[in-house]
């Protein structure tokens, strides 16, 4: 049996059948993440925590139990407290263990997941790479020499690889869509309160959200039902979905109406690769003969900028004000000095105008059900392109990099990465699927019908352990 290759709705199944263990499982995603340290895709791997942990399933499993993720392995990001390890956030510093774990995490927990580490990120999941100083950097798996994405590149790297079955990510400006375009996965970005990160309340001023990183989008849909649920001190808090995310993965999502759009917040730029836009419109072609009504439209973003510029740097200054003896790079602290002098000025206005940009997107939706747009610009960079690059330009090529996928962060709806091919050097290409409120069950049908066709979640990057870089 090739485990590397089964999924995690797969493995969770031959688990409750007795026809794996756990400690099986674990054992050979320990083998997987060692055989393939030169990816970076951990930054730091729980080997005993886990072993114990699966040696607990597999007696729970003997007895009777069943849960929906009882001894699987899955990672987490390093943006996510785990207690017993530090959550630096690829910042140095005087970092301390945490005493209890991020609330999505107690309910990975809670669901049976053997939590197998933590992966790498770029600095406070600024940037579309997963690099830093302090902690090394991430590879993609189709190609080492490149950039599996980011910030949430470590999980993307991870699942892609086949070290685990799926992954926890983050995504405050695509950083879920992106690192899932780029390494060829199905990346779910859920509407804003779905997914608690308590003790963080508001994390990002509203901006970021957690959700699953996997090969296909049952997996993907699976761990999102594990993740969903509401602390009572979030700000944003949302009432449990009326039926499963997985059951949505095997419905017929019906005939839908399809905006294509190729335009940004700033209108249509002129750098999109062009493999990327044939990438896409390939996809429509494909969503046409599956029987839907696809057409060329927009959204209206209006002023959908304020709110980033308002709420990501500060977000930045927060969490880096909260890291006892912090050590960033330059560009980190000038984007929090941006944050501190700037952005927490613009919030007031920001919030205010949050309605009246989500009535403006939002009438896209009374022609449209799904939007459909690139999730990048551009091919992943090259690992080290931007290594010591000012605040400026890093932030500059991040922005002509990744311009669709942070609106939809501003507004807080739902979106969804989808593999749309390959480009000529065999590099990932991504599409995303972008829903209005709590539309997270018809894309999740939408994209599993197109994997039906499409059959991505077969498709296997080459497995050569980069050279230390």
């Amino acid at each position: 049996m090739d485990l590397d290759a089964l999924g995690l709705a797969a493995q969770a199944e031959l688990l409750a059948l007795g026809e794996l263990s756990a400690t099986e499982l674990v054992e050979r995603s320990l083998e997987r993440i060692a055989h393939l340290e030169g990816l970076g895709a951990f930054r730091v791997v729980r080997a005993e925590a886990a072993r114990a942990e699966a040696a607990e399933a597999d007696r729970r499993l003997a007895a009777g139990e069943r849960l929906p993720l009882l001894g699987v392995p899955i990672a987490i990001k390093d943006d996510t407290d785990l207690a017993g390890e530090t959550t630096p956030f690829a910042v140095p510093g005087d970092h301390r263990p945490k005493e209890r774990d991020t609330e999505h995490v107690r309910r990975l927990r809670a669901a049976g997941a053997v939590i197998i580490g933590k992966t790498t990120t770029c600095e406070l999941g600024q940037w579309p790479f997963s690099e830093s100083p302090g902690f090394g950097s991430a590879r993609n798996p189709w190609n080492p020499d490149h950039t599996p994405g980011g910030s949430s590149g470590g999980s993307a790297a991870a699942v892609a690889a086949g070290m685990v079955p799926a992954a926890v990510g983050s995504d405050g400006a695509g950083s879920i869509r992106i690192p899932a375009a780029w390494t060829g996965l199905v990346g779910i970005k859920p509407q804003r309160g779905r997914v608690s990160a308590y003790p963080l309340r508001d994390p990002f001023y509203g901006l970021t959200v957690w959700g699953p990183l996997a090969r296909s989008v049952g997996d993907a849909a699976l761990l999102l039902d594990a993740l969903c649920g509401s602390h009572p001190e979030d700000v944003h808090r949302l009432d449990p979905p009326v039926g499963s995310f997985a059951q949505a993965a095997r419905r017929d999502p019906g005939r839908l109406r399809i905006a294509v759009s190729f335009r940004t917040a700033f209108g249509v730029p002129d750098t999109v690769d062009p493999e990327i836009v044939r990438a896409v419109e390939r996809i429509a072609r494909r969503l046409t003969e599956l029987g839907h009504k696809v057409f060329p439209a927009d959204p209206d973003y209006g002023p959908v900028a304020l709110g980033l510029v308002a709420r990501g740097p500060a977000g930045v200054a927060d969490w880096l004000d909260s890291l006892p003896g912090a050590r960033p790079e330059p560009r980190t602290e000038t984007e929090a000095k941006v944050g501190r002098v700037l952005s927490r000025r613009l919030l007031p206005l920001a919030r205010r105008l949050d309605p009246m940009l989500r009535r403006r997107a939002g009438r896209i939706f009374q022609i449209a059900d799904v939007v459909l747009t690139p999730t990048t610009a551009r091919l992943p960079f090259r690992v080290g392109a931007y290594e010591g690059a000012g605040w400026y330009r890093t932030q500059s090529a991040a922005a002509a990099a990744c311009p669709y996928a942070w609106p939809w962060n501003v507004l807080g709806w739902p979106a969804v990465n989808v593999p749309a091919g390959f480009s000529s050097s065999g590099l990932p290409i991504g599409a995303q699927l972008l829903g209005h409120d709590s539309d997270e069950a018809l894309l999740i049908s939408l994209a599993a019908q197109l994997e039906a066709v499409e059959g991505w979640h077969e498709r296997r990057p080459p497995l050569s352990t980069p050279q230390a870089a």
